[in-house]
């Protein structure tokens, strides 16, 4: 809010429409799970019939990850947001009139096609909405909904399916994700010169330079800086996934078979470390936006916020694979899961930092590695249970995956961005023409905001 006038700034609100969208879209990713016993007693299904309907999202998540992020890039995010979101609410409402596996598997499929892209595309429309110091609250605080939106998927679905039926609760979730399309197509705009509502004061605030938008649709993407740049991100980004998926798929048979909680008691303490990562979400990134005011340190910032984020979830959790008293370890998981929620922020707000105007791409490059975890994560850790009859040494790996995390995150550096690259590029082609070496930017003046300027480690 402007504290002068009392008037909410515009990117607050824009801000509030994209938390709707991952609490939303979190919702309707997870709630075949819920439904899923429902949908296996009316249609017959066997265990591995109703595995394929639960798999047969993960594939196209993954696989639009950069390609979602690339055509936000290209197209702008209010374009290609739009018609995802049109993709994965048209894909929920339909689930309500599935009658055979074969349409479960195919629009869930599409499900997956929709939502793949769509969290590279909200960080692509952060570029030129959020100020440097605010990228990571405002990539805290929409996390911290998705990971609210999964916390009350259980009593929200059950209780539309115990008044109605497993049908209706889609076809009520696909109507509400409809809805929110139409209004993020009155609220949005690319940038903030195409905002009627927004003051020039903002747009100072904001860092926005008129013509970026329409400039960086124009530019080809350089695939090989993104690649060279966001590699190590990626790699981090999958050690953090694979004690994520581990989470949102084993800890309530961990919980009932390791520890002996009965379903009624399930029902709460697998709520329990979902909850506490709401809390890191949002705290991580107000930490490290808070870090970089006080310091105007920004790889400081962020990879300090990584390195406790991860060092701390390794923390709590290898003495949770000796605890024997339950109640002991649902309090370490629900511990780990909130210090592993406050890397996400940063990790999110990485590809805004590094790659700038190619920030959907270079997100969707850091997801990937989300992906994948999702992909081998769950699969390794039951093989892992049936061959070892223990949770202790999966439990064990992904420990040490932490690890390896901690220390390829002291590896990364924001000062390494893609706009240097391409400036660097363009002095050397210049030097080699013979021709006038001033960047354009230079030449135009300082216009960037104050706050985003190479910044180093100090000793």
């Amino acid at each position: 809010m402007d504290k002068r006038t009392g008037r909410v700034k515009t990117r607050h609100i824009i801000l509030a429409v994209m938390c709707l969208m991952y609490f939303i879209s979190y919702i309707d990713r997870v709630n075949i799970a819920v439904a899923g016993p429902f949908i296996r007693q009316e249609m017959g299904l066997t265990t591995v019939q109703l595995g394929l309907v639960f798999s047969a999202f993960a594939y196209p998540y993954a696989a639009m990850q950069i390609f979602g992020g690339w055509l936000a890039d290209r197209f702008g995010p209010k374009l290609v947001l739009t018609v995802l979101s049109l993709i994965w609410g048209a894909a929920t409402l339909a689930t309500g009139f599935a009658g055979s596996i074969a349409t479960l598997v195919a629009l869930r499929f599409i499900l997956g096609v929709g939502e793949g892209g769509a969290f590279p595309t909200a960080t692509r429309a952060f570029t030129y909405w959020m100020p440097v110091s605010e990228r990571g609250f405002a990539q805290g605080i929409t996390h911290s909904f998705a990971r609210l939106g999964g916390a009350i998927t259980p009593p929200v679905v059950l209780a539309i399916v115990v008044a109605f039926g497993w049908r209706e609760a889609f076809i009520v979730l696909g109507v509400v994700s409809l809805a929110w399309t139409m209004l993020y197509m009155k609220v949005f705009t690319n940038t903030p010169e195409q905002h009627r509502r927004v003051t020039p004061e903002e747009t100072a605030e904001i860092g926005y330079r008129s013509g970026d938008c329409e400039r960086a649709k124009r530019a080809a993407t350089p695939w090989r800086k993104l690649v060279r740049r966001m590699w190590l991100v990626t790699f981090v980004d999958f050690c953090y996934g694979w004690l994520l998926w581990v989470y949102l798929t084993w800890m309530p048979s961990y919980l009932r078979e390791s520890q002996g909680f009965d379903l009624k008691q399930l029902a709460l303490f697998t709520s329990l470390p979902l909850l506490a990562g709401v809390i890191g979400d949002t705290l991580g990134g107000v930490v490290s936006d808070k870090l970089y005011k006080m310091t105007g340190r920004l790889r400081f910032a962020r990879v300090s916020v990584m390195v406790v984020g991860l060092g701390g979830s390794l923390a709590f959790l290898l003495p949770m694979t000796m605890v024997t008293d339950p109640m002991v370890a649902v309090l370490l998981l629900s511990a780990s899961f909130f210090f592993l929620e406050i890397t996400n922020p940063v990790l999110w707000t990485l590809p805004l930092d590094i790659a700038g105007k190619y920030a959907g791409t270079a997100g969707g490059m850091m997801n990937t590695g989300f992906g994948l975890a999702g992909m081998i994560s769950p699969v390794a850790f039951g093989y892992l249970i049936e061959t070892t009859g223990s949770y202790n040494v999966p439990f064990a790996i992904s420990a040490a995956l932490l690890g390896v995390g901690v220390i390829a995150a002291l590896f990364i550096d924001t000062s390494k961005t893609v706009e240097k690259d391409e400036e660097a590029a363009a002095l050397r082609a210049a030097s080699l023409s013979g021709g006038d070496a001033t960047p354009v930017w230079a030449a135009v003046g300082p216009q960037r905001h104050p706050l985003r300027r190479p910044l180093r480690w100090r000793r």
